[in-house]
């Protein structure tokens, strides 16, 4: 029977560092990227030898700028990576030379382990295996074919209950126990692969987050082996188990005594299916049952290069920001402030199909209420935080004052826009620091700066887009009243909708820009 680790997934907080230790640091192929399975808006890298074998892949869910977790009990906390022991001494001065954290060689079960810490902080394993075959090497310029990864070796789960935990893999994964060294008890597949379970009694639970590996997943033959694994885990009283189709395999989640999630997944139909053998990992691909087209989800995963080409180097600057490149670029450049309980993602596909040529940069708020993330506090529905609004606009103008020699932004070229919070963000800190913008579109505002500054701002271009059915639209009368007094052209329209962003904003935002936006 097929045995062994199928995959194992994690979370990582800095995809473009994570890109580049897995496929420049360790030289493993980019087997796939998509859409989250369950949400299609996270993107999900997968990387493998070089037929995206089943037994040689990591994966990576995207948490861009998240928080971080813990490990502790109920989790994996390591991953450990087939080499032949005679590579040791290679990945020991390639680690040394690319300045990756690494301690050993030490010896577990009898095997040369070399420990590195990934970006992310989780630990990643070189455990030297003769004669060990799983799959095929990916050839990656300055690793000798001899030193190549050669698969999954294995995981480390820390368990409260590791005699149940055991208990549960032999069971559904037909692993089987060959040896136990201090408090660590190691499980063995017909493949050569491990997962050792260390006694983690008394310690702290997991908390989940980015630098977290997420679960592993257990290698079963086909779709009909999986069903009836989901059968046996029902008749265990693991209640009903949902059964998932991955397009690339087939699966199941469950979690094992101790609270580890554990995947079974099949070998097939394999990575091939959507895209050839010798091209894969090269497009993206959002998966079809969330029915959703490309340019609604593709502006918000974020972008990176593989090792070799350009990308894009964040700068460390005031606010959590997202950038969303073009194909091709014009020199223009759109800053997008977010709603109540929005994040630095949400604005970008509004923006893309506002300028499809245009350098999008989208804020996360600073402020929270609730949990959820604002750019400024409020005391009631109609009360603001006066104090804080203007601490965060004297923030934004600092962002935009470092991101325009940051990424070399056309002042001329560069607009904003801002929806609900995000607006009232904008249209403050245009009269706190009349510098900071002078072509805004401001989505559902109102007015919550009670004291109006003694500006002028002649030069500045504002539009006011309203609900006509938001409870809110009679307040955004009063912002324009406002920004008027100060001497901004602002054109007020009203459209056919509640508070939530409709097609019609980006019908008027686009038509307002072109009637007058910077050239």
């Amino acid at each position: 029977m097929t045995s062994g680790l199928h995959h194992i997934t994690a979370i990582t907080r800095k995809i473009q560092a994570n890109v580049d230790f897995y496929l420049g640091f360790l030289g493993l192929r980019l087997v796939k990227r998509t859409g989250g399975f369950e949400d299609a808006a996270q993107l999900h890298l997968f990387y493998g030898d070089a037929t995206a074998s089943a037994g040689s892949l990591v994966s990576f869910l995207a948490w861009e700028d998240g928080a971080p977790g813990r490990v502790g009990h109920g989790a994996p906390s390591e991953i450990s990576f087939a080499i032949e022991p005679s590579a040791i001494g290679f990945w020991l001065t390639r680690a040394l030379q690319f300045g990756i954290k690494a301690s050993g060689p030490s010896l577990e079960f009898g095997e040369p382990v070399l420990r590195l810490t990934d970006p992310d902080g989780i630990i990643v394993k070189l455990v030297g295996v003769a004669g060990l075959i799983l799959g095929k090497p990916w050839r990656t310029p300055g690793i000798a074919a001899e030193d190549a990864i050669v698969g999954l070796r294995g995981a480390t789960l820390l368990s409260e209950h590791p005699v149940e935990t055991a208990g549960f893999l032999v069971r559904h994964g037909d692993f089987a126990e060959s040896a136990s060294e201090g408090a660590v008890t190691r499980l063995a597949s017909g493949a050569g692969q491990v997962i050792d379970i260390r006694d983690a009694t008394g310690f702290w639970p997991a908390i989940p987050g980015t630098g977290m590996i997420d679960h592993i997943a257990l290698r079963l033959r086909d779709r009909a082996h999986v069903d009836r694994q989901a059968g046996n885990l029902v008749a265990e009283g693991h209640g009903v188990i949902n059964v998932h189709d991955r397009k690339y395999f087939y699966s199941l989640y469950a979690r094992e005594p101790a609270g580890t999630l554990v995947e079974l997944a099949s070998d097939g139909p394999g990575f091939d299916v959507d895209e050839p053998m010798d091209t894969l990992g090269q497009r993206l691909f959002i998966p079809e049952h969330f029915k959703l087209d490309n340019e609604d989800v593709t502006p918000m995963l974020p972008q990176f290069g593989l090792p070799g080409e350009p990308r894009i180097i964040y700068r460390d600057l005031p606010f959590v920001h997202r950038l969303h490149e073009p194909e091709t670029a014009d020199g223009s450049s759109l800053i997008l402030l977010h709603g109540t309980g929005g994040n630095e993602a949400d604005l970008l596909p509004f923006g893309r199909k506002l300028g499809p040529d245009a350098l999008l940069i989208g804020l996360r708020g600073r402020s929270t209420e609730e949990g959820v993330a604002r750019f400024f506090r409020r005391f009631s529905e109609l009360r603001f935080d006066q104090k804080d609004i203007r601490s965060e606009a004297e923030a934004l103008a600092g962002f935009v004052d470092d991101a325009v020699p940051a990424y070399d932004l056309d002042t001329q070229k560069l607009a904003f826009v801002g929806y609900s919070n995000g607006a009232n963000m904008l249209a403050a800190a245009m009269m706190l620091h009349p510098e900071i913008a002078t072509t805004a579109v401001l989505l559902r505002p109102m007015r919550v700066l009670e004291e109006t500054p003694d500006v002028r701002l002649p030069g500045s271009r504002v539009l006011i887009v309203s609900g006509k059915e938001d409870p809110y639209a009679e307040h955004a009368l009063a912002l324009a009243d406002q920004l008027r007094s100060v001497g901004a052209r602002v054109s007020h329209r009203v459209i056919p909708a509640g508070h939530a962003l409709v097609a019609a904003d980006i019908d008027a935002a686009h038509e307002w820009l072109a009637a007058g936006a910077p050239a």
